[in-house]
């Protein structure tokens, strides 16, 4: 036993003691979509003396799936980046210990899951929405869907992938959108009508957007040829932050009809071994430094209410006004069996 307890701090684990016994540093644990600008990070450390480490895990399932895996002995301090899919799971092997963070006041009182208890502080929120690319669309002289129904019409066959549900944050979403939408006993129906108009299921965002969605600039050596892909309803304005001009119009677009509320929570880890900074830390996610930092970075939404958007997040990110949502407690009930059930249909 004692000899993983070197690995762990190594890893990523508050070893850094100062004199005095107390830790100068905070770890994050996190997806690996975690960024934050330097100059941010060190205004915590200007604010409250401590350094972050940060320590990154794979995609968001995989990393909840670690930290609960690794409960006994966390990587770290706090864990930030389950969102509302996969909240439960968390909560319920006890990988967060209670925490009420500073200015939850400023966070609309709906995005707070777990204000009974205040085991997760939540953070951010983004859409997952099924993203076009208008070139495509306007070379073709077809007008790009706008809603669920329309992915599984004719003119749509074959231009849509996806990611695993079972395997990927985004993917799982955008089945929870479909069961919201259908209703518990007709999204396998609406699933059975993507697969026969030729959905094309990977692994991950990065693959589906990156590798296989012509939209995307994403720096790959060959653009994909799906015109359509679940992303995120802030994934237009990736594609033209630092274009110089900016563009009058973004090369893509989001169906703002197929999109699915996320919210991402951040926790205090059960038995972290620096707990003070991982309390500070937690409170300082929800300033307006970081709360106004994050689009740019992470492409997500502040929880802050006093926290402002960019422009060009505003100008060219899609404004989601009705998307589905389903409660955490129906997700939690049933997630596990519906992503079964979606993996039986859709990928053998």
């Amino acid at each position: 036993m004692a000899l993983g307890l070197p690995a762990l701090a190594a890893c990523g684990g508050s070893g850094d003691k100062s004199a005095g016994g107390s830790s100068k540093t905070v770890t994050l644990v996190s997806h690996d979509s975690f960024v934050a600008s330097d100059s941010v990070l060190k205004e915590f450390t200007k604010q409250t003396g401590y350094k972050v480490n940060v320590v990154k895990g794979g995609d968001a399932g995989r990393a909840v799936n670690q930290a609960i895996l690794s409960k006994n002995h966390p990587q770290g301090d706090v864990f930030f980046g389950v969102d509302n899919t996969l909240l439960s799971r968390a909560l319920d092997n006890g990988v967060f210990a209670p925490y009420e963070a500073k200015g939850l006041d400023r966070v609309p009182k709906d995005l707070q899951s777990d204000a009974a208890e205040h085991r997760v502080t939540p953070v951010d929120t983004g859409d997952i929405c099924v993203n076009y690319d208008r070139a495509y669309f306007a070379d073709h002289k077809l007008a790009p869907p706008q809603s669920l129904d329309d992915l599984a019409k004719p003119e749509y066959k074959n231009l849509l992938v996806t990611e695993n549900a079972a395997t990927s944050s985004p993917g799982l979403a955008f089945q929870l959108a479909t069961a919201a939408k259908y209703g518990d006993n007709g999204w396998q129906d609406y699933w059975k009508k993507l697969k026969a108009n030729g959905v094309e299921v990977v692994d991950g965002w990065e693959q589906a957007y990156n590798e296989r969605f012509s939209g995307s600039a994403g720096g790959k050596k060959a653009k994909g040829d799906k015109p359509l892909v679940v992303s995120y309803a802030s994934s237009p304005p990736a594609e033209v932050v630092g274009a110089n001009p900016l563009p009058a119009e973004g090369p893509t677009g989001v169906a703002t009809g197929t999109c699915f509320r996320q919210i991402e929570f951040a926790g205090l880890l059960k038995g972290a071994g620096n707990p003070e900074g991982g309390k500070a830390l937690i409170d300082f996610l929800l300033s307006k430094t970081f709360q106004e930092d994050m689009p740019l970075q992470m492409y997500v939404k502040p929880v802050n209410q006093d926290a402002a958007l960019p422009e060009v997040f505003t100008k060219y990110g899609a404004q989601i006004t009705a998307p589905q949502t389903l409660a955490p407690e129906k997700i939690a009930k049933n997630r596990d069996q519906w992503v079964k059930e979606w993996s039986s249909l859709v990928l053998k």
